[in-house]
């Protein structure tokens, strides 16, 4: 089994008689459907549908636990807050520090006591589970490698708050969009956004001839920018990308680079999506 602590992770809880029908009509994934032991994706969006702050969410007790990056958790409890009014919910952050996560046989197994399983990376193929607190050590850098061979984005390391809508980095493929959940904040622009198929930033897998440069760095098809490297692990990273530019670039045989790097985009295989292959299919 292997194991990463994360101390960059921090907790909110909530809690109340009213704590799930508050969650439900605000953030994107279905809390309703959310079983016990079993942690999904979800983002807090903005009125015109961009993610605000993102974060994990799986039951605890009788009410919820978010896992959310440790420099975001007041901000978003306040934000909670703000729209509490009446509600019968209590807010508070989890004193604990950090979280522990396990993959490996032990998770799979999912023996290892006081653990949820991450919906997300079980999609892409990854038996890999969660814990509040410092259960275990490991490196942090291998619990990011392991996202990065997922295809699964974090904003900070992938991209920034507000730059990015829930389908750019596959929340409607990973469980954290709920699409009959009724109304939450942003929801009728991602509603708009699937039932229309408009969805053209997705998250690529890209691959290096050789060492990647830094997150940041723009990824070029003919000369022409595409998207932004996110994640970086050796020659292996994580990126957003235009999949119709990309797509088009594909079908004139155009290199893509990132810096003076060549590299190979492929979209996350268990994803189901695919390159658009049409070159009048790209927008100009």
């Amino acid at each position: 089994m292997s194991a990463a602590y994360l101390p960059t992770r921090s907790l909110i809880r909530l809690s109340g008689a009213q704590a799930q029908d508050f969650l439900q009509n605000l953030i994107t994934t279905n809390i309703d459907s959310l079983p016990e032991n079993e942690a999904r994706p979800g983002a807090l969006l903005t009125p015109q549908g961009k993610i605000l702050f993102d974060f994990t969410i799986w039951r605890d007790g009788d009410g919820f636990l978010i896992e959310t990056d440790a420099s975001q958790r007041d901000a978003l409890a306040r934000r909670l807050a703000m729209y509490k009014l009446r509600a019968a919910v209590d807010i508070a952050p989890v004193a604990e520090d950090g979280v522990t996560v396990f993959w490996g046989d032990e998770a799979d197994k999912g023996t290892v006591k006081g653990t949820v399983k991450d919906a997300a990376f079980a999609k892409a193929g990854i038996a890999l589970t969660r814990a509040p607190g410092r259960k275990a050590e490991g490196p942090e850098e291998a619990y990011h490698a392991l996202r990065v061979e997922a295809g699964l984005m974090l904003s900070g390391h992938d991209y920034a708050l507000q730059d990015a809508f829930p389908h750019d980095v596959l929340l409607d493929k990973t469980d954290g969009l709920g699409f009959r959940k009724g109304c939450y904040v942003g929801q009728e622009v991602v509603s708009r956004m699937q039932h229309r198929g408009t969805a053209r930033r997705r998250v690529a897998l890209v691959s290096g001839h050789a060492r990647l440069p830094a997150s940041g760095t723009e990824i070029t098809a003919g000369g022409k920018p595409v998207g932004t490297l996110g994640s970086v692990s050796g020659n292996k990273g994580l990126a957003i990308v235009r999949i119709d530019r990309v797509g088009d670039a594909l079908a004139r045989g155009l290199p893509l680079a990132t810096g003076d790097v060549a590299v190979t985009l492929t979209l996350p295989e268990w994803t189901g999506l695919a390159f658009p292959v049409e070159a009048q299919e790209a927008e100009p």
